[in-house]
């Protein structure tokens, strides 16, 4: 099994409340955490328009395979399965995350997901391809 060296908490956007001048504000709900490698595949650090330095980069992130389909609201937290634990319980349907609704918090920087692969379907690890957001 690959194991790994850092932990990561994956995230899905979910509707929330409105702000003050009305605008739905998206929430980022955590829903499992687990271990893997995140390496460097490709970056840079240009100026922007306007004068400001914005930094862009690529990863990768290995894991052993696990399922992201049919996450439910069943599932709850376990403190004593620090490597893999659900730990939401107010999610009202089954969800698959997915690079469209997820992303993952990893040692407090966030990474939009790019592609979740099963290389050739063999469901023995997992390359999720990743691309810095930032601190926020």
């Amino acid at each position: 099994m690959i194991g790994g060296n850092i932990k990561a908490l994956m995230q899905v956007k979910v509707p929330g409340s409105k702000n003050s001048i009305g605008e739905k504000v998206v929430d980022w709900l955590p829903v499992v955490q687990f271990k893997g490698f995140l390496d460097l595949m490709g970056g840079d650090s240009k100026y922007s328009t306007y004068g400001a330095k914005i930094q862009e980069s690529t990863h990768i992130f290995i894991c052993d395979f696990r399922s992201f389909k049919c996450l439910s609201k069943d599932w709850e937290w376990n403190p004593f399965n620090f490597l893999e634990s659900i730990i939401n319980l107010e999610l009202e349907q089954d969800l698959d995350v997915t690079s469209e609704n997820g992303r993952m918090q990893i040692n407090g920087k966030y990474y939009d997901i790019l592609l979740i692969d099963d290389p050739m379907e063999l469901h023995q690890h997992l390359e999720i391809y990743l691309k810095y957001a930032g601190g926020q």
